[in-house]
């Protein structure tokens, strides 16, 4: 039996008359704010639950489960394409028949979000999960209302602060995967430079952001430092289409940022919209989410990708076992839920594949930090002292120890991006 799929107007329809009084919802933070770490912290091992405040359940059967998911789009789309491999990866490993799972697709990050939630409840879904950051507070409500049933959220912040021993925030350590894809554009910008395509002074790159949040300013950041890692001249420019899936603005930012003289693009945006016109332009890309290489095979090196199968395999089995959820999860490259997709051996650098090996083995051991603070400033001085001077980078002091941004670390401070601070060598354009 295949899966059931629900469109946003079939969930729209079943709630037409609560529909007349809805209200929106931001899509996430705005750049600049940070939960504070006391508010933040959750004190647990990552992909641990918090027991003090997660309470285990009765153990069930594989066949007792039922699964539900909102996602803000549908298979065509490459964040939510790469949740439903998440699903499926889910249902292979625990044994869960496709008429358990019901997603509902192309759901809106407003009231309809509460309505598709609580239609999943009544459908007998007894864990919920919901794929879009301005979901949540629609989320939140309805684990109030349903304390039998387990919510998940991705890339939310609000369940610790809840007490909802029903409510959890997951994401994954997507910035680790970004930055190693950031290794593979600096290892062309090098080769580019070397064959005399471009000087040093021209080694910029373009960045395609849906919004200046934090989750987008974390990503484009962690890319650009892992460029810089191995092209320490590279600067970039980010501009935004202020939408997390939109074809026709991602295709025009990025062919804008052409003009503006990059020559490598990448991305924070969910479309083959970017690298469609890179491929047009004859532009290097890096994507997201998903590999681009068919959509543009003769620019495209890598994307950042995520795998969310770790964890939905691991929230499902917490509820066959009766086990406590985590209040936040958030993995990376050592529980295999970050990746890049397969390099372009056609046209990346020379040397690449050895490279990106010590960069993810660096970061698997520890002696690699993404947001290692000797490697960027902020204002011409580092991280530290500009915490030290006080003023607006006061409130990061608690993210910053051992030399090192502590980014989505789901023990300290949650499992969602808190790095929203633009630093020296990137130009980021929230006005168009």
């Amino acid at each position: 039996m295949r899966k059931k799929f629900v469109s946003v107007s079939l969930a729209m329809a079943l709630c037409a008359g609560i529909l007349a009084g809805c209200r929106s919802t931001d899509n996430g933070a705005a750049a600049g704010t940070v939960a504070p770490a006391s508010e933040a912290a959750t004190g647990q091992t990552a992909g641990e639950a918090d027991t003090t405040e997660a309470s285990g359940r009765t153990p069930i059967s594989a066949a007792d489960v039922k699964v539900g998911i909102i996602y803000i789009g549908d298979e065509n789309e490459g964040y939510t394409a790469a949740h439903m491999a998440g699903i499926d990866a889910m249902q292979k490993e625990l044994g869960i028949s496709d008429d358990q799972v019901i997603e509902m697709t192309g759901i809106p990050e407003d009231e309809s979000s509460y309505d598709a939630v609580t239609d999943l409840v009544g459908q007998g879904c007894n864990i919920v999960f919901a794929n879009s950051f301005g979901q949540e507070d629609f989320v939140l409500q309805a684990a109030k209302e349903h304390p039998e049933v387990e919510f998940c959220h991705a890339t939310g912040y609000q369940a610790k602060l809840s007490g909802l021993p029903n409510m959890h925030n997951y994401f994954t350590a997507v910035y680790e995967s970004r930055y190693v894809s950031g290794v593979v554009a600096g290892m062309k910008l090098n080769e580019m430079i070397a064959d005399g395509t471009i000087t040093e002074d021209e080694a910029k790159l373009g960045y395609v952001g849906a919004y200046p949040y934090a989750e987008v300013i974390s990503g484009f950041t962690s890319f650009f430092l892992g460029v810089r890692s191995q092209c320490p001249s590279a600067t970039m420019e980010v501009k935004y289409t202020n939408s997390w899936s939109d074809m026709a603005a991602e295709n025009a930012t990025a062919s804008e940022l052409i003009s503006d003289g990059c020559v490598l693009i990448s991305q924070h945006a969910d479309t083959t919209g970017a690298p469609a016109a890179c491929e047009k332009a004859g532009v290097y890309c890096v994507g997201y989410n998903i590999d681009m290489i068919p959509t543009a095979p003769n620019e495209a090196l890598t994307s950042a990708s995520i795998d969310w199968g770790p964890y939905y395999t691991y929230a499902v089995r917490c509820l066959i076992d009766g086990a406590p959820i985590a209040t936040d999860w958030c993995q990376g490259f050592n529980d295999g839920a970050v990746k890049i997709t397969a390099l372009n051996d056609a046209i990346v650098a020379e040397g690449t594949e050895e490279k990106v090996k010590e960069a993810e083995d660096g970061i698997s051991n520890g002696t690699l930090h993404v947001f290692d603070t000797s490697t960027f400033t902020v204002g011409g001085k580092s991280l530290e002292d500009q915490i030290a001077d006080g003023g607006d980078y006061a409130k990061y002091a608690n993210y910053v120890s051992d030399g090192y941004f502590h980014e989505s670390d789901a023990a300290e401070h949650g499992c969602s991006p808190a790095f929203d601070i633009i630093i020296d060598g990137i130009d980021s354009i929230t006005e168009q």
